[in-house]
């Protein structure tokens, strides 16, 4: 065959794969990569006339139809069921310290299973793992990891607990749920990082599983929630209150980004809501900004927009503040709230001291709330 030849035959067949590709070809290599998962149906949704589904796990409540997906990216309506395309396929798993997720209260020093699947629920303009929340299953390299491997996993690695992090948890809820059952069996204790976008219903269902999370509440305006998330506010409110009323140890990460949520008063609104509405032991950890995916023209937060943000809340109340992404400040730092001794000392993820002693501080006694070694 002649250069001539080849470059015509070339031609040919992408012309007809263009042709094809939103008819039978497109059609079949749907079905393959769909043959690669075990599709599972999901846990809330409501079925509607025409084939269409009503998505109730998350406040968008997305309308689905036949062939597509949610706003997830990982619900796809077929024949008019809602499937998960995404159980038991984490993208990523590591072991992390605790403290970098951060839950600055539970178990210092001890290292958490952490696990994730693609997608997420919002859409944040400021998001760190864009690469694995802002896409599609199709894209990122999966684990095959049915719920009991990843316990067994757990206790073969020796973390005391599991995190669901990394990306939203809500995305992959069927599957963190059985995860959780299974981890509570074996006395494993079930940790997760979420933007706090979830109804109510899937959320008191998965409660009683849950022992302790850090929940963003990523500003204090229907407006930042609006433009930055493509979210509200509202309901992150309501499920930092339903944790609360759950019994679920919470601790709250706001990340403070210039011109966009660092307003001084808006943080005061928000350390007032937290006092009022989860009380004053509620650890707010003040995080600072670095330039990420689609907000790469502001700069990194400045320590001293951190250190105002800490003294508002302090001022507000909080016993617990922290600064993070700041390694080697004294905001890192836990200190009693009664005599103002340091309790517990950071240098980034590693715990220098720790002078809490059967949940209390070893000066004055006073009970230090958290989840701490027995």
């Amino acid at each position: 065959m002649t250069r001539r030849e080849k470059v015509g035959l070339f031609i040919i067949s992408l012309s007809l794969l263009l042709f094809f590709s939103e008819g039978v070809l497109a059609k079949g290599l749907k079905e393959s990569f769909y043959g690669l998962f075990k599709l599972k149906e999901a846990s809330f949704y409501k079925k509607l006339d025409n084939e269409m589904v009503k998505c109730l796990l998350c406040p968008r409540r997305c309308l689905i139809s036949e062939g597509q997906r949610g706003g997830c990216r990982v619900r796809i309506n077929k024949g008019g069921k809602l499937f998960t395309l995404t159980y038991g396929y984490p993208c990523t798993w590591h072991i992390d310290p605790v403290e970098k997720k951060p839950l600055f209260h539970v178990l210092p020093g001890s290292s958490v299973f952490s696990i994730a699947s693609a997608g997420c629920n919002l859409k944040c303009k400021f998001c760190q793992n864009w690469t694995i929340s802002q896409t599609t299953p199709e894209h990122t390299y999966n684990y095959n990891l049915p719920p009991e491997e990843v316990v067994a996993a757990a206790k073969r690695k020796k973390c005391p607990s599991i995190a669901y992090t990394y990306t939203e948890p809500t995305s992959f809820y069927e599957y963190m749920l059985d995860i959780a059952k299974a981890a509570r069996k074996e006395k494993i204790l079930n940790l997760f990082h979420s933007c706090g976008y979830i109804n109510p219903e899937p959320l008191k269902g998965l409660a009683p599983y849950l022992d302790g999370g850090n929940v963003d509440l990523k500003g204090f305006s229907k407006d930042f929630y609006q433009k930055a998330c493509s979210a509200e506010l509202q309901p992150v409110l309501e499920t930092l209150k339903i944790l609360k009323s759950e019994g679920v140890w919470i601790e709250i990460t706001n990340l403070v980004i210039p011109t966009l949520n660092d307003e001084p008063e808006q943080i005061r609104k928000m350390c007032i809501w937290i006092k009022d509405n989860l009380g004053k032991d509620v650890p707010l950890h003040f995080s600072r900004f670095h330039p990420e995916y689609k907000i790469r023209n502001l700069p990194p937060t400045p320590v001293k927009t951190l250190e105002k943000a800490y003294r508002i809340a302090k001022e507000v109340g909080l016993h617990y503040v922290y600064i993070g992404n700041v390694p080697g400040h004294p905001a890192e730092n836990t200190y009693c709230p009664k005599c103002g001794k340091l309790l517990i000392e950071r240098k980034g993820y590693l715990i220098v001291r720790n002078n809490i002693k059967e949940g209390a501080c070893k000066f004055c006694g006073e009970a230090i709330p958290g989840i701490w070694p027995h």
